[in-house]
C-alpha cells in the first residue's frame, strides 16, 4: 500500500495542518476520525487495514485528516459561540483547501481531468462531521458512509443555537428544507449510507430522528440498523466497510 504524509499551513485555521494519503489511484475518499482523533487513526485502528482491498486494487485513495473537535465539539466548558465558529473555519478548510488538493491528486494520479467528488467517511463523531459535509456540500461530496454517528448539535453544543450551529446540524438544515430543493436532487444522484447499531454505547435515537427527516424529504439514503449486539466499536465499523463500501463503489 503506498502511503504519503503531509504537513501545510492552514489559512482557515491558522496553524499546520497534516493529513496522510493511502493509495496510488482511484476515486477519493475523505477519512475523518472518531472524537477528538488525529490522522492517523485510521491507520492505528487497522481502518486501513478493512480499506486494503479496495487501496491495493486502485479502487480508493484514502484521505486521513485531523479533527479540531477538542477546540469546538468536545470543549464543554468553552464559549458555544466561538466554538461553533471554530468549527466553521475547520469546514472552511476541508471545503476550500482540503479538496482542492484532494481533487489534484486524484486527477493526476487517474490521469483524469475535471472536478472528481470526494466520499465522507467516518464512525462516531467522525461521522457526524462526513454526514454534515455531504449534506451542506452535495457539488463536492459524492457519497457518504456514517457510521454510528449523532445528527443533531446538541451533542456538542446543548441547548445553544444561533445560525452556525443551525448550518451545522443536519437534523435542522434538512428539516427546514423545502422538498422541491435543488440538493435533494443532487442527493438522490449519489449513495449515501447511514447506519447504527443497537448495542452498548450507541445512540440510534439520533438516527431514526434524521432517518424520518429523510424519509419525509423524499432523500434516499439507505439508512440500517444492526443488531441489539453491534457496539459502538472498531471490531463492528470493519463489518459495517466491509459490507457496505462494495455498494458505494458499484
Amino acid at each position: 500500500m503506498e502511503m504519503q504524509y503531509f504537513k501545510n499551513y492552514s489559512p482557515s485555521l491558522n496553524r499546520d495542518m497534516e493529513c496522510k494519503v493511502y493509495g496510488h489511484r482511484g476515486r477519493p475518499v475523505l477519512f475523518i476520525p472518531c472524537q477528538d482523533g488525529r490522522f492517523y487513526d485510521f491507520e492505528n485502528y487497522r481502518m486501513a487495514d478493512v480499506w486494503r482491498p479496495w487501496i491495493d486494487g486502485g479502487e480508493v485513495m484514502v484521505f486521513a485528516i485531523d479533527t479540531i473537535d477538542k477546540e469546538s465539539w468536545s470543549d464543554g466548558n468553552g464559549d458555544p459561540y466561538w466554538r461553533i465558529r471554530r468549527y466553521e473555519q475547520w469546514i472552511q478548510y476541508i471545503t476550500g483547501e482540503m479538496v482542492p488538493f484532494i481533487r489534484a491528486m486524484v486527477n493526476e494520479r487517474n490521469g483524469w481531468e475535471g472536478y472528481p467528488d470526494v466520499i465522507a467517511f467516518g464512525c462516531s463523531l467522525g461521522a457526524t462531521h462526513a454526514a454534515n459535509l455531504f449534506f451542506r456540500f452535495p457539488d463536492l461530496f459524492d457519497g457518504l458512509l456514517a457510521l454510528s454517528g449523532v445528527y443533531s448539535a446538541e451533542y456538542g453544543f446543548g441547548s445553544y443555537m444561533d445560525e452556525v450551529v443551525y448550518q451545522n446540524s443536519p437534523v435542522h438544515y434538512l428539516s427546514n428544507m423545502p422538498v422541491d430543493h435543488p440538493y435533494i436532487r443532487l442527493y438522490n444522484q449519489k449513495k449515501s449510507v447511514i447506519c447504527v447499531g443497537q448495542g452498548p454505547w450507541e445512540l440510534p435515537h439520533y438516527t431514526r430522528q434524521l432517518d424520518s427527516i429523510l424519509k419525509a424529504r423524499g432523500i434516499k439514503t439507505w439508512v440500517d440498523y444492526w443488531g441489539y449486539d453491534c457496539s459502538h466499536d472498531w471490531p463492528w465499523w470493519y463489518k459495517q466497510v466491509e459490507y457496505f463500501v462494495p455498494y458505494l463503489l458499484s
